[in-house]
Parts: structure tokens; sequence; C-alpha cells
């Protein structure tokens, strides 16, 4: 039988002050045993009256509404697409330094939900097949890109004759990779490979998977957090970085002299430095 909440609470003191034991006035009221327990410490320190008259109060104030206004979900759209389709965790980053708001992740998903397709945890990690291995130039080329403040390198490296290419960037967009795309395979790849691998970074979504075929026969996303499907360009860019540009931040207005500083390393890397890869040691073109 139905009783109000300010009837359960007197019976649970009455039945209380019989010498009833709380887990037995959970079980005939069908409360749970905490909820009695704070109803009679209630009681004990404000009296019959007091308790059942502050819970009554309690329960006639209005909650908040648990909508998202529909300008924050606009909001959350425009941070999507303006940052390259990025997760729910930059998303909320960018919600609340931009406009004050903070929602938690799982609700950003949510709201992300109402206006797009969104992929399946289970699909990020599906098998992929094994490691690709090259037997010869051209098979597989590898590419990523390296963080130098403003500046944002491109790096490639076939990973059979170990050629390489890097292209600096004042942005890191799916446009930028286009860019690098064309300029790396005219350069150094011969136009065309058979298969070319990179991360699920956002610089090799949109335009970039769109375009991407037109210079391989077939286009790998490597799982992530599995470092050692990147190897190869990972130890590139750690050479990059340890005999050419370090661990500083550059500035935009910097691009062009770093690029020749660059193209130097390409120049040494390629005919000059002996790679530990080849038996016996040389450089890459010799």
């Amino acid at each position: 039988m139905f009783m109000e909440k300010s009837t359960e609470m007197v019976l649970a003191w009455e039945l209380s002050e019989q010498g009833m034991s709380k887990s037995a006035i959970a079980r005939r009221l069908g409360r749970d045993r905490e909820t009695i327990r704070l109803w009679i410490q209630g009681i004990e320190h404000y009296g019959l009256k007091g308790c059942v008259d502050k819970s009554s109060k309690a329960c006639k104030v209005p909650r908040p509404s648990r909508q998202v206004d529909a300008l924050v979900k606009r909001y959350i759209w425009a941070i999507r697409e303006r940052e390259e389709q990025c997760c729910g965790q930059k998303i909320a980053y960018f919600l609340e330094r931009e406009h004050g708001v903070k929602l938690s992740v799982p609700k950003i998903y949510e709201i992300l939900a109402e206006k797009y397709v969104l992929r399946s945890r289970k699909l990020r990690y599906q098998q992929r097949g094994p490691i690709p291995q090259a037997m010869a130039p051209r098979q597989v080329v590898q590419v990523d890109t390296v963080h130098f403040g403003q500046i944002f390198a491109f790096t490639a490296i076939d990973i059979f004759s170990r050629e390489a290419d890097v292209l600096l960037r004042s942005s890191v967009t799916a446009d930028d990779g286009v860019v690098f795309l064309r300029h790396c395979m005219q350069r150094r790849f011969d136009g065309h490979v058979k298969l070319l691998q990179n991360d699920g970074g956002p610089e090799f979504k949109g335009e970039f998977a769109l375009r991407v075929l037109l210079f391989c026969d077939r286009h790998r996303i490597a799982r992530p957090y599995k470092k050692n499907e990147q190897a190869h360009i990972e130890s590139f860019n750690r050479t990059l970085r340890k005999e050419c540009l370090g661990w500083s931040k550059y500035r935009p207005g910097q691009r062009k002299e770093l690029q020749q500083r660059v193209e130097a390393f390409l120049q040494r890397y390629h005919y000059h430095r002996p790679h530990l890869a080849f038996e016996p040691m040389r450089p890459p073109l010799y």
C-alpha cells in the first residue's frame, strides 16, 4: 500500500521506539536500511515534527532541468566541426574555455550522437591485420607529425629503403596533410606506393582520407596505443629532433629558416649518415 514519505517517517520512528531493529523496519516499509537510519538520526536531532517539516521542504525545492540548452548543443557541434572531429574530452576543454560551460564527457557524446553517427569503441580496437612488412622499396611508407610549438613537421619514411621526407607547416590540419602527401610522393616516393600507414590523428582524416588512395594502393591506420606499428617513423622522428630541430618551440615566422635546416639534415641523412638497418652500414642513398 502506498504511503506518503512523512507517514513512513512517523511509522519508522514509532516502530523504532517499540524496539524494532532498523533492518526489520526497512523490510516492513520497503525502504533501504540506510534511509531508515538517516530518518531516525534526523528525528533524534530535530524532533519528529522538525524532521518531517525539513523533509517536506526539501522535496519542494525545484530540481535543475537535465535538458541541455539548444545553444550549448550548437557550441558542441561547432567545436567538433572546427577541431576536425576531436574527442569528447577535448570538446569539454574548449566548451569550458570558450563558453564557460561545464559538461561531462558522456553527456557530450550523447549530444554528438543526436547529429552524428559515432564510431563504436569496439570498432576502434578491431583487428586490422598484421603489421605491414616491406621486401622492396615503395611497398610501405609510414607517415606522422611532430609538434614544435607553433611549427608542425609532417614526416614520412619508406620502411625498406629508409628514404624519408619532412615538410614544415604552420598548422596541422587535413589540408596540410594533403599538401605534404603531394610533396613527399612527388619528390621522394615516385608518386605512388603500395601501402601508406598513419596514426589516427585529425590531420589524417577528412580531405586527407579522401585523397590518400590517389597515392597508394592501400591505406592503413595504425591501432591506437600500439607504437610498434609506427616504429620506423617514430625512430625517424626521434632522429629529426636529436640531429636537427631539437626539443625547442618555434614560431610561424621561423618556418622558412627551419625548412632550410631540415633540407640540410635530409641531405646528410640520405647521402652521408650511415644507417644501422643496413649490413654493411651505409646511408639510405649512396
